[in-house]
């Protein structure tokens, strides 16, 4: 039975989602610029009221977790995506591709431990983790994935990517590509050097994400 297009949204609840999509397209830009903005600049960025961006997330820690959510979720659609390529490698390199052209790994590097995540965040998360360690088995499986590269490496790669940033948007997005694929180059199992010291422990990652009254 074909599926039935959804109805249109009212005048009011078409407008509130054309409201959130502003406060939060407002928010990644004016809050990864000054973490310390107040809620108030984000809602002029947004052209709304104050008032709307209450009503829908309350407060800054909510606008924060909305976006680290949002961008989990992105991760987690990107891996799924990679790991319908039949070839390990390129799946994986695929997905770094795509997350880093999406920004995520930004948003954690910013906000990570200034809000206290949400029990269906910590389930995403772990379903991200899960991904990213089917990924790089599925890599390693094509023997083109160098064998001392691991899981947590991958976090390393994307937040050095993040941390790429000038001002001019469109030469940031080719300076991060051009950081990918460099660091990539590094993940190869072509004569690789020897890496100094371990992989990142996962609760080295983690354990930022405690809010500092956890």
């Amino acid at each position: 039975m074909s599926r039935q297009p959804a109805a249109p949204l009212s005048g009011r609840r078409a407008q509130a989602a054309r409201n959130d999509i502003a406060i939060l397209a407002a928010a990644r830009d004016v809050l990864l610029a000054d973490p310390d903005a107040p809620v108030a600049a984000v809602a002029a960025a947004a052209g709304v009221g104050i008032s709307a961006l209450y009503r829908r997330h309350g407060n800054k820690e909510g606008l924060l977790r909305h976006l680290c959510h949002d961008g989990l979720r992105r991760y987690v659609t990107e891996a799924e995506t990679a790991l319908a390529d039949p070839d390990g490698w390129r799946g994986l390199t695929g997905f770094l591709a795509r997350v880093v052209e999406a920004d995520v790994h930004s948003l954690t590097v910013r906000f990570a431990g200034t809000f206290a995540p949400t029990p269906e965040m910590r389930q995403d998360a772990e379903r991200a983790a899960a991904l990213a360690a089917e990924l790089v088995a599925r890599a390693h499986a094509s023997g083109r994935l160098r064998p001392d590269a691991g899981t947590s490496d991958l976090a390393l790669l994307l937040e050095s990517c993040a941390a790429v940033r000038v001002p001019d948007p469109a030469r940031t997005a080719q300076l991060r590509s051009r950081c990918l694929a460099l660091l990539t180059a590094g993940l190869a199992s072509r004569e690789p050097a020897t890496l100094p010291g371990p992989p990142p422990a996962p609760d080295e990652f983690i354990r930022r994400w405690r809010a500092p009254d956890a």
